[in-house]
This record gives C-alpha cells, sequence and structure tokens, in this order.
C-alpha cells in the first residue's frame, strides 16, 4: 500500500513542478508590473547573470533612491538538479562604505523563493551584500549572501552565496 501511494504521489509531481514555474512566472511579472515607474528613469532597470549558488540570470529594479527588487531564475547543482526562482526587496546604505569613484554600496532585505525539483520547496531568504556601481558605465558588480528557511514542504535552513555583474538600461 505504502509503495503504492508513494508512486501515486511521484506521478504527480512534473504537474506540482509546472504548476509552481507557472506561479513563480506570474508573482514575477506582478513584481516588474508595479516596478514600472521605477524603469521609466534611465539605468534604473538591470540585466545579468549571477554565479555561485544557484547560477543564473538576474534582474534588478530600483523603486526609489534606496530601495529595489530584485531576483533570478537560476539553476541550483547542489544534491539535486534544480530551478530556483527568487525575489528580494532591497534596502541599501550609500554610506558605509566610500569609494573613489562609483559606488560602493551595502544592502539588505528580504524575499521569498521557488526551488523546482523533484520534492519542490518554498520558502524566504535574507540577502545581505555589496554591490559597486561604476561611474562612467551603467554597470553592477555585486556579491552576496542569502541565508533562508524553507517553509514547505518541510522547514530546512539553507545558505546561497553568489557573485554576478548587471547592465542597467
Amino acid at each position: 500500500m505504502e509503495i503504492r501511494n508513494f508512486k501515486k504521489f511521484d506521478s504527480c509531481q512534473p504537474k506540482r513542478v509546472i504548476t509552481l514555474v507557472r506561479t513563480s512566472f506570474f508573482l514575477l511579472l506582478i513584481f516588474l508590473l508595479f516596478s514600472f515607474p521605477a524603469l521609466a528613469r534611465d539605468h534604473d532597470f538591470g540585466l545579468g547573470v549571477i554565479f555561485g549558488e544557484p547560477s543564473g540570470l538576474c534582474f534588478k529594479a530600483w523603486m526609489g533612491q534606496k530601495t529595489a527588487i530584485d531576483g533570478a531564475i537560476a539553476w541550483s547543482f547542489g544534491d539535486e538538479d534544480a530551478v530556483q526562482f527568487h525575489v528580494d526587496y532591497l534596502i541599501h546604505d550609500f554610506n558605509m562604505f566610500r569609494a573613489r569613484k562609483g559606488d560602493l554600496i551595502f544592502y539588505y532585505g528580504f524575499g521569498g523563493r521557488i526551488k523546482a525539483q523533484k520534492r519542490s520547496r518554498v520558502g524566504i531568504r535574507i540577502p545581505v551584500g555589496v554591490s559597486y556601481v561604476f561611474e562612467k558605465v551603467p554597470l553592477d558588480i555585486f556579491i552576496e549572501v542569502a541565508p533562508g528557511i524553507d517553509l514547505a514542504p518541510s522547514s530546512d535552513f539553507w545558505i546561497n552565496g553568489n557573485f554576478g555583474i548587471r547592465y542597467y538600461f
């Protein structure tokens, strides 16, 4: 009886993954629509790549002078191959560090993630990082650490670490 239930549960997983991917994409679109006023200004929307755990494509949309929304669709190469979607609300401190040219910015925030894999997970993240914004070129480079906890299907603590680059439009 247990084997039969396990097989039935496994056969439903692809449907759950597709549902999670669709939900993630929809939430990402909602965040981008709410950030539309920020996208209208010069160089306030960036696209780039992140490397580390996970690695993939990322974006950042400035919402105001000190706040932004960032996110990524990335591939995790940990114990199981997985696709991770995350979106974070970030607060920036421009005064913590000084740079001769450009801006060296400390940031922190909170957000959520969906990790689509054989046993998909949903959790929260708390990213903390530093980014360097070049003075004359619309680029930034960043490094961040994001501890988090999965809330479903069970609780589990984890830490993601990334570095990356974004080009601003």
